[in-house]
Order: C-alpha cells, then structure tokens, then sequence
C-alpha cells in the first residue's frame, strides 16, 4: 500500500462551491511539473522521432530494418515504465524514479550526441544512388545502442511515473481527469515543438546540434524539477503490492477443498481497509475460487488479530483488487491490437514521406521524421476542443459525464478510419510510382522518389489524431480510476505497456507479412503497402466488436462511477 504524506497544501477535490479554489490549488505545483514535461519530453522526442532517418541515412541502415528497430526501441520505451511503476508503487516513490530515469535519459542522449559529432562512431557515408554502403563497425554500433538504451529508459519511465506524481496531487477523479487531459496536452504540445523545431535542424542543419539541444532541454527540465520538489504532495511507499496479489493466488490454491461462505465474519478485513474505496463485506461472487484466499482458517490468525500465516491468508480488499486486475485485462488486449496499427501506420508513413515529394515552396523541404507531428498537433488540438466542449456539451444534454470506456470506443472508430484513408493515399501514390517507372531504383538505402506531394498524407495523420485525443486520455484515465489504490503508478503505465506490447507485435506482424507475402520489399514503390492497411480495416473491425462486447459487460469497480457504466457504449 501506498499512503500519501502532504508537503504543501494541494487539492483535495472539487464541489459545488469550491471549484475555482479546486483550480487555482490545482495549478501551484503543476507549473513545475508542466514545465518539466516539457523539456523531457522535448528532449526526448527530438532523437525518438527521428530515429529512423538518422539509421538510414548516418548508419546505412535499410529502410525496412530501419523500422524495425524503431519498433525494437519503441517497444522498450513502452514496456520500461512498468519497471519504473514497481519502483515507485513498492520501494522508491514517484519523485525520485523520475529524478534517476531523467538522469539516464541525459547520458543516453549525450552519447547519441557523440555518435553524430565525432565520425570515427559512425559509418562513412553512403551517398545518393551508391549501391557500396560501409556496413557500421561493432564499435560503432556500441556506442549507438548505448545511448539509444539509455535514453530510452530515461524516456521510458519518466513519461507516465510523472503522471502518477501529479495525478497523486488530487484527491477528486474529476480533477484527475482534468489533469490528465491538460498533461497530455502539454506532452503532445512538446512533442510538437520537438519534431518541428528540432528535427529541422537535424535534417537541415546538423545531428550534432540537434542532438546537443536535446541534451540541454534534457537538463533542463531535470534542473526545474528538482527547484519544484518543495511544492510537490510525495508519495511513501510501504511494500510491494504485487506480493500481495500473488499471495491471493496462492492462498486461493491451498484452500480449494475448504467451502466458500456468504457470512462476512468468516473472512479476514485488513485493518486499514477502511482507508479505501467500495470494499464488499464479502468477496463478490464472481471469480468465487478467489475468495477462498480471504478465508479465515484455523492458524491464519494470531490471538492479536495479526496475520500467522502471510501466504496462507488475504484480505477481502486483496482479494477483490486481483478480481479487478483480471477483470481489465480483455479490455487491455484489445487495446493492443488497437495500437498495433497506429504504430505499423507511424512507420510506414515516414516511408512513405521519404518516397514522396515533401517541398513546400522551392526552399523548404518537410523532413521525413517531421511528418508525423501532424499526429501530435491534431491530438493537442482536439484533447483541447474535446475537455472544453465536446465533454461539456455532452453532460449538459445527457445529465451524465463521458465515461472512459466511451472515449476509447470513439478511438477505435476513428482508428478504422484513418486506415482506410492511408489504403487509398497509398493506392494512389503506387500508381504514381508505377506510371513514372519508379520500382527499383533506390537510391542509397531509401526508395526513389514519386512526384507526389506529401501532403497526401495529412488526412489519414489527422484521423489519427483525432483518435488519439480521444483513447490516450481515455484508457489512462481508466486505468488510474479502476486499479487498486497502491497500484496507481502501474495504473498510469499501463497504455504505456499496451504500447510496448504493440510496438513488439508489431515487428513479428511486419516480420510475417514479408515471409508469407511480397506486400513490403525494401523499395516500397514495388511493394502493396495498401494491401496492408486494407488488411488492418478488416482486423480493426473484428477488434472493435471484441470490445464493445467486453465494455457491455464490464462494470466499473468505482461505485460513483457504476451508475454510469449501462451507458457506456
């Protein structure tokens, strides 16, 4: 369990009376925290978003590889956090995993910055329409990965540890939601500025600069953080809540012969058990088997109403945050597949954005890594729009706030669409490059050419956006409200795991699709890149009704929140 020890005064919630105090109490220390996320998150940014022109162009990496080891980095970068989640939940508190992943961050972004600046830590340069790339040196790799591992944990952890840390400064699920709206609007926002500002410079002007101005947001927005920790509400861990839900498991094995009772006095409540939300006299009756665990045997309990046997006995809260846990988990696989091909879109498109015409004017050329800032911007502007209208007018007609799962839904349709959109921009950019004779003439490691603007692509990147704005904010604000108490940090990195998890499955299905089909060669002006996306509409449709049949009988364990759950879809 985690209990919280109040440093400064924050707030505690809103009502009917108080909601302008609520917000002003809300933005004293969230100041500090926004301008940290920005600078992280900016740093941060600049290197992952241009990843895969740095590999093709700097290290000579092919197109296709190249996209896969995004997907590789990607993965760990959302897998990482869960790491992080258990050192805050169990042992560190949020406050100082984010200080010691902001600290890795800055080294891995240091060395990628020698990588770009000394050229003996790179491959010689493989010019346009050579077909003899030098292969990089072993060296020359270490040192790449190094830094690549090293900013990728500190990018990470520190993304969803720093919003648990904030979400930990309110009381209120209105609030939190709140917070989480605004804090994905200043990550989208700084993510913005990033492929925008600093990618051009490291496509127009030099890697080494733009890599060096990652590492001075980097350490700047660690330098603010820690000027802020005075203001901030810190989090005290007590041990690890993950042992207790496993000894829930195995307490419920030991027990399989006893009989299950209804009578609340023959089951174990923790003591601060009071301290929590909605906690049943006795276990619910679903998942029954677990309830054994909670069961009072002869020898569980010492004659001072201590647990004797720690892994032989579970409080009904215990009992009832596993059911929960398992509960969200076919929600949570659906949101994977429902990532999967944003990040197959994410990556190609930039493919797709290197093989198309990206003047705009005869003196301003859109970098590749930059394209996809269409995505962030969209994203920023409709999670505004979305919190300051849509959400408003939707309670004002129907008596009732928007639930989470609601949201999500609305994301999975937007994400449908938004595949078919790329299908058909990418069946049109084929028959531009196969009317101009265009397959097969790579030049370097990236296809040639098509005399097709770039802009094409905005449509499907705004779809996405919009999307975006609605299931990112949504499936945190979900996570945190459901999860168990002493579980809100893992809350928080639970879509970052969804994330990983996708980038991952990704790969394997990018991996297949080259075995089993001719669809992605490495010039994809030869390829059927459409026929993937179209394959994504079908798979995305079957996803969608996989959900809304787990939403429809999913309830939400927040008792504020359950009257609301017949109407979530």
């Amino acid at each position: 369990m985690s209990s919280i020890e109040l440093q400064q005064p924050t707030a505690t919630g809103s009502n009917k009376n108080g909601d302008h105090e609520s917000q002003s109490q809300m933005l004293s220390p969230g100041h500090k925290r926004g301008a940290t996320l920005t600078g992280l998150m900016i740093a941060g940014w600049g290197w992952l978003t241009n990843l895969i022109v740095y590999l093709i162009e700097e290290f000579n990496v092919k197109s296709i590889d190249a996209t896969q080891i995004s997907n590789v980095v990607n993965g760990s970068i959302n897998l990482i956090p869960i790491i992080g989640a258990v050192l805050a939940d169990s042992f560190l508190g949020s406050f100082h995993v984010v200080s010691i992943s902001s600290f890795f961050s800055l080294l891995g972004i240091i060395a990628l910055t020698l990588t770009a600046t000394l050229s003996h830590l790179r491959p010689q340069h493989c010019g346009t329409g050579s077909t003899l790339c030098h292969a990089p040196s072993k060296l020359q790799l270490a040192v790449l990965y190094t830094g690549i591992a090293l900013a990728s944990i500190g990018l990470g952890v520190v993304r969803f540890t720093l919003a648990s840390l904030g979400a930990n400064q309110f009381d209120s699920p209105e609030d939190q939601g709140v917070f989480f709206n605004w804090f994905f609007f200043i990550f989208y926002s700084a993510c913005v500025v990033s492929s925008l500002g600093i990618v051009y410079v490291e496509d127009s002007i030099s890697w080494g600069l733009g890599f060096g101005m990652c590492a001075a947001f980097n350490f700047l927005g660690l330098v603010i953080f820690f000027l802020g920790s005075r203001f901030y509400r810190h989090d005290k861990p007590q041990g690890s809540p993950y042992t207790s839900l496993a000894r829930v498991i195995v307490a419920a094995i030991r027990k399989r012969n006893v009989l299950v009772s209804s009578e609340s006095k023959y089951y174990y409540h923790e003591i601060n058990d009071g301290a929590n939300k909605a906690i049943a006299a006795t276990p619910k009756r679903s998942f029954r088997f677990l309830n054994r665990a909670a069961l009072i045997t002869e020898g569980d309990i010492s004659s001072d109403g201590s647990i004797a046997k720690p892994w032989n006995i579970s409080s009904v809260q215990q009992v009832e945050d596993l059911k929960t846990l398992i509960r969200i988990l076919p929600l949570w696989a659906s949101t994977v597949f429902l990532a999967t091909p944003i990040v197959i879109q994410t990556n190609m498109t930039i493919l797709q954005a290197l093989a198309m015409d990206r003047h705009l004017g005869p003196n301003f050329k859109i970098p590749a890594g930059s394209i996809t800032v269409v995505v962030l911007i969209s994203s920023a502007i409709f999670i505004a729009l979305f919190d300051q209208f849509l959400y408003s007018t939707w309670q004002s007609l129907t008596g009732r706030s928007l639930t989470p799962l609601q949201r999500i839904g609305a994301g999975h349709v937007f994400n449908i669409l938004s595949m078919a959109i790329s299908a058909l921009v990418e069946s049109k950019r084929l028959n531009v490059a196969h009317d101009n004779h265009l397959q097969d003439q790579q030049g370097g490691a990236a296809a040639a050419v098509v005399p097709m603007l770039a802009l094409w692509l905005f449509p499907q990147l705004i779809v996405v956006g919009m999307g975006e704005a609605f299931h990112f904010p949504g499936n945190v604000s979900f996570y945190y409200q459901e999860f168990p108490v002493s579980m809100k940090s893992t809350a928080t990195s639970m879509i970052s795991i969804v994330i990983g998890v996708a980038f991952y499955v990704s790969t394997a299905v990018v991996d297949l699709i080259r075995n089993v089909t001719g669809w992605l060669p490495d010039d994809i002006n030869d390829g059927r890149l459409d026929n993937v996306y179209w394959t994504f509409v079908v798979l995305g449709l079957l996803n969608y009704g996989y959900f809304l049949l787990c939403a429809k009988f999913y309830k939400y364990q927040n008792l504020e929140q359950e009257a609301e759950a017949t109407t979530q879809i």
